[in-house]
């Protein structure tokens, strides 16, 4: 049931009513900007999109279930939205795209996913709505911030993109807990990632490329997981000798993961390392997000580098605590949207984020909980 929507507002369906979800139909409906129906399989799921844990009504939030496998029913719960949020699994978001280039809806994601990506390119080609997958955190903000620094330079030579979704209070010997999908957590482990390697497009192996580094008096480790550099690769193919994307974690991490995954052989079995992640590992709200870009070149002929480094903490919005996780994956996603509505970037077609400008996101609504 609609909670008092308002008409001229813009709509907006996000379908995936699960961490992030919620927190994304929170944030748009509080603007005041927007009328936002909550889609999810299932009607309770997507109902909790409608109220705080507090108890708090949100304002201009519905509820609605949908098989969001079946291309008929997402056509019919799409019809009249302006905009389409996926924050499903990637293995869905194929399909929703193609029912939004049928019904004439803009389209958003956070699929980290290479392949549903370049699926999502090819349904673009042609439409006269948007397109623009990626939408979190990595990819997503760090490809933002990734060009925005590559350009400052006359001539790059690299770009380093670590990122780190890391509990504050590590207590088991993964050092980690889960905080977001762990679909597109083993999706990252396991398959292969794109990288500039000598100045062309390769993949590397998952795991691999392993280093440590010190942070504010805090030791981590690194290592190459897939789809954390969006659409980069394709970007500086050619233009830079060295593009590589690492996930961030506690030390000793992976070498457990790479036990799991290569030596134990559960990449082949995705389904039963899911099941023991998830009866394993606990969830957290209690996190840190690690944000870190490198990039080396030529400026006024002199070989130089220049960082980039931030952490954003979990915190209270509104009557209600969020992770840092769901945080700035959220506000990636509202933060594009909002920008795109206003005109700032292609009205239809792909769109890479690497077309968003870093300026006008952290100067954004949505786009602050990174400044």
């Amino acid at each position: 049931m609609a909670h008092g929507i308002k008409g001229g507002l813009t709509k907006v369906a996000v379908l995936g009513s699960g961490k992030v979800g919620r927190l994304v139909c929170h944030l748009l409906a509080d603007s005041g900007d927007y009328a936002v129906t909550a889609i999810d399989a299932h009607l309770d799921q997507a109902k909790k999109a409608t109220r705080s844990t507090g108890g708090r009504i949100v304002p201009n939030v519905e509820a609605k279930a949908c098989d969001l496998g079946n291309p008929r029913e997402i056509a019919e719960v799409l019809k009249g939205h302006d905009y389409a949020l996926s924050c499903a699994p990637f293995h869905l978001n194929l399909g929703i795209a193609g029912v939004c280039k049928e019904v004439g809806v803009n389209y958003l994601d956070l699929t980290e996913d290479v392949q549903t990506t370049k699926g999502v390119r090819e349904i673009a080609e042609g439409s006269k709505m948007a397109f623009i997958p990626q939408c979190g955190l990595a990819p997503g903000f760090i490809t933002i911030a990734a060009h925005n620094l590559a350009d400052e330079f006359e001539k790059v030579d690299e770009i380093k993109m670590r990122v780190g979704a890391l509990p504050m209070y590590p207590h088991n010997a993964l050092k980690y807990n889960l905080t977001w999908s762990t679909e597109g957590l083993i999706n990252e482990y396991g398959n292969p990632c794109e990288a500039v390697v000598d100045g062309k497009l390769s993949l590397v192996a998952p795991l691999e490329g392993y280093e440590r580094f010190s942070l504010d008096g805090i030791e981590y480790e690194a290592f190459n997981t897939s789809g954390g550099l969006g659409s980069l690769a394709e970007t500086y193919d050619g233009k830079v000798r060295n593009l590589n994307y690492r996930s961030v974690r506690y030390p000793g991490h992976r070498d457990i993961m790479a036990l799991l995954m290569n030596d134990l052989q559960l990449n082949y079995d995705r389904d039963l390392l899911k099941k023991i992640f998830e009866k394993s590992l606990p969830h957290t709200h209690q996190d840190v997000v690690l944000i870190v870009v490198t990039v080396s070149g030529w400026k006024n002929g002199l070989l130089s580098q220049k960082s980039y480094c931030k952490k954003i903490y979990n915190a209270a919005i509104q009557d209600e605590h969020w992770g840092a996780i769901q945080i700035t994956t959220a506000a990636g996603i509202t933060a594009v949207l909002d920008i795109h509505r206003s005109g700032k970037l292609p009205k239809s077609g792909f769109v890479r984020q690497e077309d968003v400008p870093f300026k006008d996101f952290l100067a954004n609504r949505f786009g602050r909980y990174y400044a």
